[in-house]
């Protein structure tokens, strides 16, 4: 369904909350949301500081992705999207992966996990510096999961890092046929080529659907 067959009254009246507190991952998704669906009314778990997220005890991006969003939307009860990413370099048995975001242990920062990365790829060749993040994004009803989608970007780990915006293994990741690391490009470059966009993209057809429906 195209999103000009949609009433914006009726996307004003839709809601939907990201199931996240993750001010940076919150910031990436409602950016992407709003430019492919203007009017969206989007919340997340700040909005609900007593709400107390599910433990991620999934073995994949897309199992954990699915049960947040279940948990949340049944919690609520209300309308939740939900994202599980990560980075993964195949020569490092799949790390970071699921544990991107506790790469160096469970308080660790961002420059913490990207420190470990650097450290562990030191004495790799500079094939084995091939990388990709992964991204699955869930959408749940009250009632049910609606529907999951993964998408990958491939490219490849610097040798340091570079630039000062985006988040987590930003300034270290180049993707294929670029020159600069996420943390180098403009916001609105990197969410026009990244996993998550990629995600999204693959869930907006269900999610107009679902609008148009309600």
């Amino acid at each position: 369904m195209d999103i000009e067959n949609i009433e914006s009254s009726d996307i004003k009246n839709f809601q939907i909350v990201i199931a996240s507190k993750n001010i940076h991952k919150i910031r990436e998704i409602k950016t992407i949301l709003h430019e492919l669906l203007p009017n969206l009314d989007i919340l997340s778990l700040i909005d609900f500081p007593e709400y107390k997220p599910l433990e991620e005890t999934g073995a994949s991006f897309e199992e954990n992705a699915s049960l947040k969003a279940e948990y949340a939307a049944k919690t609520l009860g209300r309308w939740v999207i939900s994202d599980d990413s990560g980075l993964i370099v195949p020569a490092l048995e799949g790390s970071p992966g699921i544990y991107s975001a506790r790469y160096a242990g469970d308080k660790a920062t961002d420059a913490d996990n990207r420190k470990k990365l650097l450290s562990n790829l030191s004495k790799l060749s500079d094939k084995d510096r091939y990388a990709y993040f992964e991204c699955c994004i869930a959408l749940a009803s009250p009632e049910k999961l609606i529907k999951c989608v993964c998408a990958k970007c491939e490219g490849r780990i610097e040798y340091q890092e570079k630039g000062g915006e985006g988040f987590g293994y930003d300034p270290l990741f180049v993707k294929h046929d670029y020159n600069k690391t996420f943390s180098e490009l403009k916001e609105s470059v990197k969410n026009k080529i990244s996993h998550r966009r990629k995600a999204l993209d693959k869930i907006l057809l269900t999610l107009e659907s679902i609008i148009s429906s309600s």
